[in-house]
C-alpha cells in the first residue's frame, strides 16, 4: 500500500484543489471576495502553507515509510516461503523452485505440505537439456522457522539420468541409469524462492528499501566499483592484445638496424603464415567476446546506479509535485468555474495522465542510459511547471483558460485590410 501514495497523493491534491476552487468561483465566492479586496493569492494562502507541509509529510513518507514497508515485505514473503513453503507449488504444472523443476497432481494437509504424483526434473548446472527426472506415488514438504531449508521426502519412486559417454561414438547407444526407491530426501534452498531476476526486479526491490542517506552510501560505492572495472579492463585488455609502450632504447635500436619488409608474412613459409592467421584470428574471437561481454556487465552496473539516481530523485519529485498539482489545479478550477465530479475530474485525469506519462518515460528512459536520471526524474515537473505558471497568472488577471480574441482579432483585422484595398478599385470603375 505505500507504494501507491506517491501515485495517489499528486492526484488528489490535484482533484481537491480544481474542485474546492471551481466550486468557489461557480457560485461567485470568488467575486464576493474580490470585492471585498480579497485577492486569489491572499485566499489561496492559507492552503500554500498546507501544501508546503503536506509536502514535507510527503517526503517523510518516501524516505522513511515505503523504504521501511519494502523492507518488510521482503522478510514476510520469505517468512511465507519457510512458514508454508507449499505456496511456491501450485497442482498441475511445474513449478521452478530453486535448483528444481516440480509439478504436483494434488496437494492435501493443514498447509498443503502432502504431495501426491510427484515429478522433478533437476536442472543441470550448465546450459543443456534436463537430464535427471524423479518420479514418486506421494511426499511431503517438511520446513522450519529457524532453518533455510526445505526438504522435500519422497516415497515409492524412481529416477532416471541419461548419461553422456566420454567417447562420442558411445553416444549413439544413448545408455541411461534408472533405479528404484522406498524413499529419498531431497534438500532445497528457500533463499532460492526469494531470488529475481537481477536485470529486472531485484534491483528495483533494493533501491526501494533505502532512504536518502543509504542511497547516497550506496551510489558511492557503485561508483567506484565501477570505475575500478573499468580501469581494471582496460589493463587486462591492453595484455592480452600486447598493447604497451616500447622503452625509448628499443626505437632507438630498431631505427638503425635494416627496414622491416612491408609484407612481414613474407618472411614466413606458407605453413607458418596458415598457422599465425589462425591464431590470429582466434585472439581476435576471443578479445571480442570478452570486450562485448564486458560491456555487457558495463552496461547493467551503469543502469543499476541510473536506477538508484531515480530513486533518489523520486524523493524529491513527490514532494515537489504536491506543490505543482496545486498550483495548476486551484487556477484551473478558478477559470473554468464548474465544481463537483463532472468536468474536475475529467480535467484532473488528462492533467494528471500526462504528468504520469512524462514521469514513467523519463524514468526508463534514463535507466537505460538514454537521458540523464535527473532530467528524466524531473522531466514532467519540467514540462508542466510552465503550464502551472501560465493557469497561475491568467486566473489571478481573470482572463479565460483561451482567449480567443488573441486569435480572432488579428484574423479580422487582415480581413478588414484586404476589404479595405479592394474598396477603392471598386469606387473607381
Amino acid at each position: 500500500m505505500p507504494r501507491i501514495i506517491p501515485l495517489v497523493l499528486p492526484l488528489s491534491v490535484l482533484l481537491a484543489s480544481i474542485m474546492t476552487f471551481g466550486n468557489l468561483a461557480e457560485n461567485y465566492e470568488f467575486a464576493a471576495m474580490k470585492s471585498s479586496g480579497i485577492s486569489l493569492q491572499r485566499a489561496m494562502r492559507v492552503l500554500i502553507i498546507f501544501i508546503f507541509v503536506l509536502s514535507i509529510v510527503a517526503f517523510w513518507f518516501a524516505n522513511n515509510v515505503i523504504p521501511y514497508a519494502e523492507y518488510k515485505f521482503v522478510n514476510f514473503r520469505k517468512n511465507i516461503a519457510q512458514a508454508k513453503p507449499a505456496m511456491a507449488i501450485a497442482e498441475g504444472q511445474f513449478n521452478d523452485v530453486g535448483t528444481y523443476n516440480i509439478k504436483v497432481n494434488k496437494k492435501t494437509g493443514e498447509n498443503g505440505n502432502h504431495l501426491t504424483g510427484v515429478t522433478i526434473h533437476e536442472k543441470p548446472s550448465t546450459m543443456g537439456e534436463n537430464k535427471t527426472v524423479i518420479k514418486s506415488k506421494t511426499g511431503e514438504l517438511i520446513s522450519s522457522e529457524k532453518s533455510s531449508i526445505l526438504q522435500l521426502v519422497l516415497n515409492d519412486g524412481y529416477y532416471y539420468q541419461d548419461v553422456t559417454p566420454k567417447k562420442y561414438e558411445d553416444r549413439a547407444k544413448l545408455p541411461f541409469i534408472k533405479g528404484k526407491f522406498k524413499k529419498q530426501i531431497i534438500n532445497i534452498d528457500l533463499a532460492e524462492l526469494n531470488k529475481v531476476d537481477d536485470s529486472k526486479e531485484s534491483i528495483a526491490g533494493t533501491n526501494a528499501m533505502l532512504n536518502v542517506n543509504e542511497l547516497r552510501y550506496t551510489l558511492d560505492s557503485l561508483n567506484k566499483n565501477l570505475d575500478n572495472e573499468i580501469v581494471s579492463f582496460s589493463e587486462n585488455i591492453n595484455q592480452r592484445v600486447g598493447i604497451r609502450r616500447a622503452p625509448q632504447s628499443v626505437n632507438k635500436d630498431i631505427k638503425k638496424k635494416k627496414q622491416l619488409p612491408n609484407n612481414l608474412m613474407s618472411l614466413y613459409s606458407n605453413k607458418d603464415q596458415v598457422d599465425i592467421l589462425k591464431m590470429a584470428g582466434s585472439n581476435i574471437t576471443s578479445n571480442i567476446y570478452t570486450i562485448d561481454t564486458t560491456q555487457k556487465d558495463l552496461k547493467d552496473k551503469q543502469r543499476e546506479i541510473n536506477k538508484h539516481l531515480s530513486a533518489l530523485y523520486e524523493k524529491f519529485v513527490i514532494a515537489f509535485a504536491c506543490f505543482l498539482m496545486f498550483f495548476i489545479g486551484a487556477p484551473l478550477g478558478a477559470i473554468i468555474r464548474k465544481g463537483g465530479l463532472g468536468l474536475p475530474i475529467v480535467f484532473a485525469v488528462l492533467i494528471f495522465i500526462t504528468f504520469h506519462f512524462i514521469n514513467t518515460f523519463g524514468k526508463r528512459l534514463s535507466q537505460e542510459g538514454g537521458m540523464s536520471p535527473f532530467v528524466g526524474s524531473w522531466m514532467s515537473s519540467f514540462i508542466l511547471s510552465p503550464l502551472a505558471v501560465l493557469l497561475t497568472y491568467r486566473a489571478t488577471n481573470d482572463n479565460g483558460l483561451i482567449n480567443f480574441d488573441a486569435i480572432t482579432t488579428p484574423i479580422s483585422q487582415l480581413f478588414q485590410k484586404i476589404s479595405e484595398r479592394f474598396q477603392p478599385a471598386q469606387k473607381q470603375e
